[in-house]
């Protein structure tokens, strides 16, 4: 695969309140709370470094001063700030305000509060791997619900053979759940504002007054994670998270 198939810069998601995680989070931001030592943050910064990913824009909003002294020496990836003041712009209008510094490139996005455990080669690289522009909006790493940690939902998505996702609408239970990582294009926020609204919940899930520029819902495809997928929202989640990577 050459180097050029692999996005060289990703949105990662910093901004939020972490109210499950509290107490924890009444003094540090979620994205700084460790696992296994190490703040979530980096975990997902040193994923994206070792496949050669050159920018991270990270956004910034509840303890914004701590999140931005922490990465602000870093240098693979080199770190941008986008700082969300003075309201909060949630996951889709923190993207849409970011765009000037994501570029005009599909990128990849990714939260902090989710961890993941390769099996053989990285979840990024495979996420490039299937790629194709012409065909997908954005390509979604996907977890099984039934070997998910941390998580007790009912799913998110079943998956068509060619990988086309079908959106569980009906609150009925699904096989994957969305992993909080994906490869997705700009243009399609081209129609939305910089206003807080969620780009999985609002625009890649249910749509409501989100969508396309041409009126139609993103075109989806998934990508199913070969190893752990660890989701840490609550204090009682660490340690899971904690035992699953000693496992592997």
């Amino acid at each position: 695969m050459p180097d050029n198939a692999i996005p060289k810069t990703a949105m990662v998601f910093a901004a939020g309140f972490g109210t499950r995680m509290r107490p924890i989070t009444d003094k540090i931001p979620k994205a700084l709370v460790k696992v296994h030592g190490k703040p979530m943050i980096d975990c997902a910064l040193d994923c994206l470094a070792e496949i050669g990913v050159a920018r991270a824009v990270v956004n910034t909003h509840y303890l914004a001063g701590q999140i931005e002294a922490h990465v602000s020496g870093r240098k693979h990836p080199k770190v941008i700030i986008s700082n969300e003041s003075p309201i909060i712009l949630e996951t889709g209008g923190g993207i849409v305000q970011a765009l000037p510094l994501l570029g005009n490139e599909p990128f990849y996005v990714t939260n902090t509060d989710t961890l993941w455990v390769d099996k053989g080669r990285p979840a990024l690289l495979r996420l490039a791997e299937m790629w194709n522009e012409k065909e997908m909006d954005a390509l979604l790493l996907l977890a099984r619900v039934e070997t998910a940690v941390g998580y007790d939902g009912k799913g998110d998505f079943n998956m068509l053979p060619d990988g086309i996702l079908q959106r569980n609408l009906n609150g009925g239970a699904c096989e994957f759940v969305y992993s909080g990582v994906m490869i997705i294009k700009p243009e399609i926020f081209k129609s939305c504002a910089a206003e807080p609204f969620s780009i999985f919940r609002d625009f890649l899930f249910k749509q409501k007054k989100y969508n396309n520029s041409d009126g139609s819902m993103p075109r989806l495809y998934g990508l199913p994670h070969e190893g752990k997928w660890l989701h840490v929202g609550t204090p009682d989640a660490i340690k899971l998270a904690e035992d699953a990577i000693n496992e592997n």
